[in-house]
């Protein structure tokens, strides 16, 4: 029709901050705008089954190694025992394996990403996970069989890690995104319960299915994800990037419950258009450029950092080997204390989706990496000079002390280190390098799981609980790392935390900061007065 402009044909009055979205509208009036909708919350909930992945298998294998079946078909005879023992090079090259596997998929997931699209990258790398879990259950007598399983595994977990977390920040609305990828964190708690509850009923049973039932259920799990992805939204910033902007316009939409031509919603694409035209106007880009780009060596080192501080916290201490722990202190079945470490986990996971949503980022994790660096130095002072370490029965009151600290550690971990570094990596990165930079952040956390899987039983045989005083002073690191680098990213577009980092914003004053703080330039000022003139002349 004459005169009539169609849904999705763009021009500078209706996208630009003069008409469809206010040049004075904040942050914060335009994600007030944005509704909470259940396909936004199925998105999360779907893709966060990766992260439900890679709890149940971390989860499971600290119990297996107490099963009859499974000491018999891959452990060695003990004679002065009579039992069935796992060797320190032997549980760790079965434990370290997974997270080896999750290196090497992390590393490449951002390439598979950039490929296939977001969706169909968590579908595909889904698949490792079958294979994988195919060769763990046909395992009969080779215990390297098991463990060259966990690699394959592994590698499609690694790989989601990366993927999963993406596809998140660039689908979500502002006003949920932390929240939608801090479930990715609460089901890796509820994968690790799930398999705990699992193994608790399966471990006494004298055959196979002691093992080969939690093991199996895992095949489950990655077809639910690897098909369920399929029936959901591209990500909206990936659709705009290889030219299909009515398709992330109707994303937006949809997922914020809006109008399509909404001033958050054009807003949205302003900014994706904005940033793309501007990496578009520079030279073709190569992955080292995660280092030299502008101001992504400060990005990627800190998103690195923090990855690798979320494994240095010392979570992993306790669900990878919580078994062997617990059944040091005395405890006649290790199974419960494990269920309990991992009820803990699960219900306090919950209580930091509400942070994520109500407080910011770096209050929430310096004050959960205090929390957690007492919580080291109670267990392991009280684990070195007050638990008999010969008879731990003579001195319940130390085994008491500590499983109480060790739940308070895990509701630290839970409510703030567990969920907001998924959240903090994946709103740290411009679109450009996302994918790699994420892949390189999350391959450290990787990196520092498998060497703490792999060499906790050596450390801790030789220092015992001591252990944990390397776990506190990491805990204190990170607390400086935050504070002097770490902007606040709540409440923002992910293109409005890029502008923040490149006009290198004070991180300690990072909450205050807004972009009616950035000075208007003469070109800018100049381009709005010819716009206005324009404007005045149409007028009859």
């Amino acid at each position: 029709m004459a005169g009539t402009k169609s849904l999705h044909e763009t021009t500078d009055d209706e996208h630009s901050p003069k008409s469809g979205t206010p040049a004075n509208a904040s942050a914060a009036s335009l994600a007030a705008e944005q509704r909470i909708t259940g396909l936004a919350i199925l998105l999360g909930a779907v893709a966060s089954i990766g992260g439900f992945m890679f709890g149940y298998v971390s989860g499971q294998i600290s119990g297996f190694f107490d099963m009859e079946d499974y000491g018999r078909r891959f452990g060695q005879f003990n004679a002065l025992t009579g039992t069935y023992d796992f060797s320190a090079p032997r549980q760790g090259a079965i434990v370290g394996l997974l997270p080896a596997g999750c290196l090497f998929g992390s590393l490449i997931a951002g390439r598979i990403a950039d490929s296939l699209g977001r969706r169909m990258a968590i579908s595909v790398t889904a698949v490792f996970c079958c294979v994988g879990n195919i060769i763990e259950i046909s395992s009969s007598s080779s215990w390297a069989q098991f463990a060259v399983g966990r690699l394959v595994t592994g590698f499609g977990i690694g790989a989601l890690s990366v993927a999963v977390p993406m596809y998140q920040s660039e689908s979500a609305p502002a006003k949920i995104r932390g929240v939608l990828i801090s479930c990715y964190q609460l089901f890796i708690t509820l994968g690790i319960w799930v398999a705990e509850m699992i193994n608790y009923g399966t471990h006494t049973m004298s055959n196979s299915g002691s093992w080969r039932i939690p093991n199996g259920l895992s095949f489950l799990w990655s077809l639910i994800l690897g098909v369920g992805i399929l029936f959901l939204p591209e990500s909206p910033r990936f659709a705009y990037r290889v030219g299909r902007e009515d398709e992330a316009r109707s994303s937006i939409a949809r997922l914020a419950g809006l109008d399509e031509r909404a001033p958050s919603v054009n807003q949205q694409i302003d900014e994706i258009k904005a940033k793309l035209d501007e990496e578009r106007a520079g030279a073709e880009t190569s992955w080292y450029e995660i280092f030299t780009g502008p101001r992504m060596l400060y990005r990627t080192l800190l998103g690195i950092t923090l990855q690798a501080g979320q494994q240095l916290t010392g979570a992993n201490f306790f669900f990878y080997y919580g078994t062997t722990i617990f059944r040091a202190t005395g405890l006649s079945d290790s199974y419960v204390t494990q269920i309990i470490l991992g009820s803990v986990n699960v219900g306090c996971t919950f209580g930091g989706l509400y942070i994520v949503k109500k407080c910011g980022r770096r209050n929430a994790l310096m004050g959960g990496a205090l929390w957690m660096m007492v919580c080291f130095f109670v267990y392991s002072f009280v684990g070195r000079f007050k638990l008999d370490a010969v008879n731990p029965a003579n001195t319940p009151t130390a085994g008491n002390v500590l499983i109480v600290f060790s739940c308070l550690f895990i509701a630290a971990f839970a409510t703030t280190w567990g969920p907001l570094v998924w959240v903090v990596t994946a709103e740290l990165y411009p679109a450009k390098y996302r994918a790699p930079a994420m892949a390189i952040a999350t391959a450290s956390n990787w990196l520092w799981n498998f060497l703490m899987s792999f060499f906790t039983r050596f450390i801790t045989d030789s220092i015992g609980y001591l252990y944990g005083l390397v776990f506190a002073g990491c805990c204190a690191g990170l607390v400086l790392v935050v504070f002097f680098f770490l902007i606040e990213s709540k409440d923002r577009s992910l293109e409005e935390i890029d502008t923040m980092y490149m006009l290198h914003v004070n991180p300690i004053t990072s909450a205050k900061w807004s972009e009616d703080m950035v000075p208007a330039s003469p070109a800018s000022d100049d381009k709005q007065t010819e716009h206005m003139e324009k404007n005045d002349k149409q007028i009859p």
